[in-house]
């Protein structure tokens, strides 16, 4: 394995996943006017086809 090429894939990747993934909670709580309004709580999970990866990441975002 070519350890340069998979590190510079698997950044590209969660780079990927940190920008989508901000862009659509920043466009949840804008569209449905939860600004302000306590916390989110969420829940992130990483799956990887034919795998028995199942990584679950917890959390809450203060909206105030």
């Amino acid at each position: 394995m070519d350890e340069d090429r998979f590190n510079m894939s698997m950044r590209r990747f969660l780079k990927e996943v940190g920008v989508t993934s901000q862009q659509a909670i920043e466009a949840l709580v804008r569209d449905s006017g939860l600004q302000g309004e306590g916390k989110l709580k969420m829940k992130m999970v990483l799956t990887a086809d034919s795998t028995s990866l199942n990584h679950v990441v917890e959390g809450e975002i203060d909206l105030g």
